[in-house]
């Protein structure tokens, strides 16, 4: 089962939009030390959308080979097409992946029925462990509790990231499913509760630029110590505001380049940071613990 913090890994990138390598790379090892429990590669927060195939690809080869089995490696691949996400799937797969994590087909707006066959047919296309991804803000269709309880009959389909933000699901899923199925936060704010609630873990933004913080926070979660995982959620509340006050991963990318961790490229029709938002990241990064230079600072503002 997947529990823990698990990050969607932004996409490092040159001001001219070419991916950087040495930099996701050390993306990558980064969150080995610190303890992460799984790393998404070309989920939304890592621009999937604005990716070709073959960048796509080059970018799983290079986690599968940089974690050497250390963490795993999950990779994206959802689309709007049943054929295409087939397609993407077995590429993954053909990868090394460890795991397929699969959002709703978007834009097209399926029945659940529609939604049961999409899961099955891509359940079929691998033996690789698979996570339902339910996004409805992004996707404008919402796989509903029931729908899911039929999927998790199939052996391969092991759980879901639910990023409704609606905890009452929580209960809902948990009641339907079987023991080994991981119930996954896709909504940093709400996590703790998502927990409380039931939940394994979570797929996270905010553990891009606070990976320690998110895993801690998460362990203290799962063995029940709920007072000190307050305290830590707390210190990163306004950070997970701040990493969604523009689009997700437009936040967190300028963060992690204040950081020096990633160069500032972004594709569109993704933009940077707006110079109003530059303040709020920066005291939300204060707050978390999370220290940048009085120099940077100065530039940033």
């Amino acid at each position: 089962m997947f529990n823990g913090s698990i990050v969607a890994l932004v996409t490092p990138m040159d001001s001219d939009g070419t991916i950087d390598i040495p930099s996701f790379r050390e993306l990558i090892l980064a969150h080995i030390n610190a303890g992460t429990k799984g790393i998404v590669v070309n989920g939304t927060t890592g621009e999937s959308a604005t990716l070709s195939q073959d960048e796509r690809i080059e970018l799983l080869s290079a986690a599968v080979e940089t974690s050497a089995g250390r963490i795993p490696i999950i990779a994206g691949t959802g689309s709007a097409s049943t054929t295409a996400t087939v397609h993407e799937t077995r590429a993954a797969t053909a990868c090394g992946v460890d795991a397929c994590m699969v959002v709703t087909p978007y834009y097209n707006r399926p029945t659940q029925e529609g939604l049961a066959l999409h899961y099955t047919a891509v359940a079929d296309s691998t033996d690789l462990p698979i996570i339902v991804y339910n996004v409805p803000s992004r996707t404008g269709c919402d796989l509903q509790p029931a729908t899911l309880a039929g999927l998790a009959h199939i052996k391969n389909i092991v759980g879901i990231k639910d990023a409704t933000g609606d905890l009452t699901r929580v209960a809902a899923m948990q009641a339907l499913v079987a023991d080994r199925f991981c119930l996954l936060s896709g909504d940093d704010g709400t996590t703790l509760e998502f927990v409380r609630a039931g939940g394994n873990g979570v797929v996270s933004v905010t553990a891009n630029i606070a990976p320690e913080l998110m895993q801690q926070m998460m362990e203290l979660c799962l063995t029940g110590n709920f007072k000190d995982a307050e305290e830590i959620n707390n210190n990163l509340s306004l950070l997970h505001r701040a990493l969604m006050a523009e689009t997700n991963p437009i936040p967190s990318k300028w963060a992690l380049a204040q950081l020096k961790k990633i160069k500032t490229g972004i594709r569109l029709p993704l933009t940077p940071l707006t110079q109003p938002m530059h303040t709020l990241v920066l005291e939300a990064l204060k707050k978390a613990g999370i220290s940048i230079s009085e120099e940077q600072c100065a530039i940033s503002r």
